[in-house]
């Protein structure tokens, strides 16, 4: 009977272990996944300001300004932590990098001091970003491989816990960047 009742005890103890873990590695991927938002917002907030400043300067590259204006108003649309975030996501931080290269045609935009300042900010904010879906695909990672390896896969079946997605860029983001064909746009 002794037996028995530390038996139960211990499988008891090793449950409520694997609950605290999982609940646990559950959260870090949410609070992983707020840091991201936390600089998706500060970016957005960037963006009026760049353009503003760019506006008067750049009128060839006036479609990547609209388009950097409207991916904006979407992502502030788009529910947190859906795909289509984070591919609105990934090209918003696309035409962010177009216009970055368009500032290289505009030796006085480059001068601007505004300017300056908004693109120390934003390349700031797009490495903290970085930094940030770094700590979420490891967060993703760890929690994954809890609900998938014994014994967390039988606590995650009686939670009803699934496998999170991990952020991944867009396939066009993965191709190479054709550097002569950069330099000869005007």
């Amino acid at each position: 009977m002794v037996i028995l009742i530390i038996i139960s005890v211990i499988i008891l103890l090793i449950g409520v272990m694997l609950y605290n873990n999982l609940i646990s590695k559950k959260n870090k991927i949410e609070y992983a996944f707020s840091s991201i938002d936390v600089m998706l917002k500060k970016r957005s907030d960037l963006i009026p300001n760049l353009v503003a400043a760019a506006k008067e300067y750049m009128t060839h590259e006036a479609g990547i300004l609209t388009k950097i204006t409207e991916l904006r108003s979407q992502l502030q649309q788009a529910d947190s932590g859906s795909k289509e975030r984070f591919a609105l996501e990934g090209q918003l931080g696309a035409a962010l990098g177009q216009i970055q290269l368009a500032f290289e045609n505009y030796p006085d935009l480059k001068a601007n001091q505004n300017i300056l300042q908004v693109q120390a900010s934003l390349n700031e904010v797009e490495e903290q970003l970085s930094a940030a879906r770094r700590a979420y695909n490891g967060s993703v990672y760890d929690f994954n491989t809890a609900i998938e390896t014994f014994p967390g896969n039988i606590m995650a079946g009686f939670m009803n816990l699934d496998r999170r997605e991990s952020f991944e860029i867009l396939p066009e983001e993965r191709e190479n960047v054709d550097v002569s064909d950069l330099f000869n746009k005007k």
